[in-house]
């Protein structure tokens, strides 16, 4: 999805990574993948689910 432009990851200072995924979570849309050891989340408009 990256290479299409349909996705991305992200980190905001100062937030937490596990809250940007659990309010990434509650959009019910996309993938979320959770990076806790690399300090970011990644979200994109492909089909519903989680890792």
């Amino acid at each position: 999805y990256h290479m299409e432009g349909r996705a991305l990851d992200i980190r905001v200072k100062g937030v937490n990574v596990a809250h940007l995924r659990s309010v990434a979570l509650r959009l019910h849309q996309g993938g979320v993948g959770y990076y806790p050891r690399s300090g970011f989340v990644h979200i994109d408009t492909g089909p519903l689910r989680t890792w």
